[in-house]
């Protein structure tokens, strides 16, 4: 087989969870990785910008086989009071605004154009599938992922634009934290009515996703989610077996809502089955078929982010 030619892949946030595995496995196959720090530059492969003062020179991006843009505030972060859900929003604003006119100034646009998104877009729709032809819905959430997606779009007119709507990334950190804890505690069990979908994505798959985009013609949006879906209740269920834990301690949605408000509805009780429809008819194929799978690597602590 003929060794593909090295690449040069931009990425915003390659300190997170994704970002770096991300890079981690670019750098494995043998491309070379630019990574945006807002500090000064201390390694080769770093590049300074501000997206906060929307500075990023377009030398930077000029001629980058790829520009992944992976940053924000993480949604997270609790609780969601008027003044960080401001900054979840601004944050994402200010990074892709700052990557997209970085890519429109440079003499030579990038190939592509990676623009992170989330599985917020679609809102609560119950037991409804949602593909990528599916319409936004509704809440917090969907707004910020509307309007973070326009902002990514007018790179369009000059390199190929995907959105990747990122469903619960199952890997060393993120959101799966509290969930691993909870669990170790002996505190796993429905939460809610534990039949609400939750689209789910091993870390590996997501890396894999998103280096599959940078080399296919896929844009607009591309649903990040693993191909068997999995109601709360099943994750749940999976992780606590995985850890050899009990099943059944119970989070109702009112103490829930008690304690987290409107997010409660948004990351925990919403019902979302999201299927990735883009990826599978373009022929990428999961390492990980099932929630399970992805959790029984994770509590084996295999490594799930580079191939």
């Amino acid at each position: 087989m003929a060794q593909r030619s090295r690449r040069r892949i931009v990425i915003a946030g390659a300190s997170g969870l994704v970002g770096s595995a991300l890079a981690e496995r670019l750098e494995t196959t043998g491309d070379e990785v630019v990574r945006l720090v807002r500090r000064p530059v201390r390694a080769q492969g770093e590049a300074r910008w501000d997206p906060a003062a929307g500075i990023l020179d377009p030398a930077v991006v000029s001629g980058a086989d790829a520009v992944v843009s992976l940053a924000g505030a993480p949604i997270s972060r609790l609780p969601w009071t008027p003044a960080y859900k401001k900054v979840v929003l601004q944050s994402r604003l200010d990074v892709t605004q700052t990557v997209v006119d970085g890519i429109r100034a440079a003499a030579s646009p990038p190939g592509v154009f990676v623009s992170a998104s989330a599985v917020g877009y679609y809102g609560d729709r119950g037991d409804e599938d949602l593909t990528e032809q599916s319409e936004r819905g509704s809440g917090f959430l969907s707004a910020v992922v509307t309007a973070w997606e326009q902002a990514a779009a007018p790179a369009s007119e000059v390199t190929r634009v995907a959105f990747v709507r990122t469903g619960l990334v199952v890997g060393q950190g993120g959101a799966m934290t509290p969930l691993r804890l909870l669990a170790r505690a002996g505190l796993a069990g429905p939460i809610g009515s534990g039949r609400q979908w939750w689209p789910w994505i091993s870390l590996r798959d997501e890396v894999a996703a998103i280096d599959h985009i940078i080399g296919s013609g896929l844009a607009g949006p591309v649903n990040f989610a693993g191909p068997t879906p999995a109601t709360a209740g099943e994750f749940v269920r999976s992780l606590a077996t995985a850890l050899h834990r009990p099943y059944g301690f119970p989070a109702p949605a009112f103490a829930l809502r008690l304690a987290l408000q409107s997010a409660a509805d948004e990351l925990l009780l919403g019902s979302q089955r999201m299927l990735p429809s883009a990826l599978l008819n373009d022929g990428f194929r999961f390492a990980d078929a099932t929630a399970g799978d992805a959790i029984a690597s994770l509590a084996q602590g295999l490594r799930v982010n580079v191939p």
